[in-house]
């Protein structure tokens, strides 16, 4: 998904752009595409041969244990490529490895993951922040919150409250709906993805990408999402044994149970250090979520 939006905002910067996965597919018509798996080193090494910038955006399915064997790999091949081709790294990442956090998360709150994947991305983003400490590549980190976006279908809400409303059913909301929780808009995150790895100064360094302040429920989303397809409220909020239930349908959710922290409590991302740097504002939910459902 980000990926995508990068692709779209990268022609600002560069005509230059390769497209790099086991079965790359162009964003641009101008894209070169260049056929490699991740976990192959000597792969991963030729892709970024020639690249002034590389940028980490690659998923991996979302499984703890594919998780915990192959996200090591990865940034270790990604790192060392980097390192022998000279090429800047920009890793797009989570806030998993924040854990449970009261406080809005900002760009200097410390790891402390409380699930088994936050401990695969915190192993994973402190092995990057040792090699930028040490001065062997120059790097960043970009972090966002949970998505949504036009066409981000692996997103929560794509699930529960587009595809529903499409149907002309009611929404759903995984965890407390009374809960904040924010949101990073996809095409943001792209925009602030580009910006920040065409920018010198900003290298060396965390950022979160520019994410609306909103203080936004999960009953809210749902009213707005409501009111735009010009359908009634309704939601179905889904907690505990509900969650098991749905797993059985929705597969990902297994998967997604040691999250459910993040929907149980208010959920709070900040990213001033990038709106202050760049003088940027976010695309409002209003705006976003308008978007996402056509």
């Amino acid at each position: 998904m980000i990926g995508r939006e990068l692709s779209m905002r990268l022609p600002a910067y560069t005509q230059h752009i390769r497209q790099v996965s086991r079965n790359p597919r162009r964003v641009n018509a101008t894209d070169e595409l260049f056929v490699a798996n991740l976990l192959n080193e000597a792969e991963t090494a030729r892709a970024v041969a020639g690249s002034e910038v590389t940028y980490l955006v690659a998923g991996l399915p979302y499984d703890t244990k594919v998780w915990q064997r192959d996200w090591p790999v990865v940034m270790r091949n990604v790192i060392n490529a980097c390192k022998k081709h000279r090429s800047k790294l920009v890793f797009f990442d989570n806030v998993y490895a924040y854990g449970a956090v009261a406080a809005p998360m900002t760009e200097r709150t410390p790891f402390n993951p409380t699930s088994k994947k936050g401990e695969v991305r915190a192993q994973i983003a402190t092995q990057l922040l040792n090699e930028m400490k040490a001065g062997n590549v120059q790097a960043l980190i970009v972090r966002a919150a949970d998505f949504y976006g036009p066409g981000a279908e692996l997103s929560l809400t794509h699930q529960s409250v587009t595809l529903k409303l499409k149907a002309k059913k009611s929404p759903q909301w995984i965890g407390n709906p009374r809960c904040v929780h924010t949101f990073t808009y996809t095409p943001d995150a792209g925009a602030t993805t580009a910006l920040l790895g065409n920018t010198p100064s900003a290298y060396q360094q965390t950022w979160h990408a520019l994410t609306s302040k909103e203080p936004l429920t999960g009953e809210q989303y749902v009213r707005m999402a409501c009111e735009l397809t010009g359908q009634p409220y309704k939601l179905q909020a889904v907690q505990g044994l509900g969650v098991n239930l749905l797993s059985l349908f929705i597969p990902v959710l297994r998967e997604f149970k040691e999250m459910m922290y993040q929907f149980n409590r208010d959920y709070f991302f900040d990213s001033s250090k990038f709106e202050n740097a760049f003088h940027q504002t976010a695309t409002t939910y209003r705006e976003g979520i308008a978007a996402t459902l056509k």
